[in-house]
């Protein structure tokens, strides 16, 4: 959890993908809507990527359910929260709220 903190008490915003990726196989539509975020925004924001099956204490702590869940924090505070697919203009608009 310390770790946690220290990635979202930035001034900054940091969009987190908290994700499952629940077998070898299944292909992950996320990481190229991510790559789009990253590639529009460059270093106004940070995109970090969380897996919940690897950091199960931090998805029960945050109550993420959904997969995807996408988290926008800044300064440490919750800005924003959405539960599903979301395509790469929509975030980009919303992380650019917080810039």
């Amino acid at each position: 959890m310390t770790k946690f903190g220290d990635l979202i008490n930035v001034e900054i915003p940091v969009l987190i993908d908290f994700y499952a990726q629940w077998s070898e196989e299944e292909e992950e539509p996320t990481g190229v809507v991510l790559k789009d975020v990253v590639a529009a925004l460059g270093d106004k924001a940070k995109v970090i990527k969380i897996d919940i099956q690897k950091n199960e204490i931090l998805a029960n702590a945050l109550k993420v359910k959904g997969n995807p869940t996408y988290v926008i924090y800044k300064n440490g505070v919750m800005k924003w929260r959405q539960s599903g697919e979301q395509d790469a203009n929509t975030l980009i608009t919303l992380v650019q709220q917080y810039v």
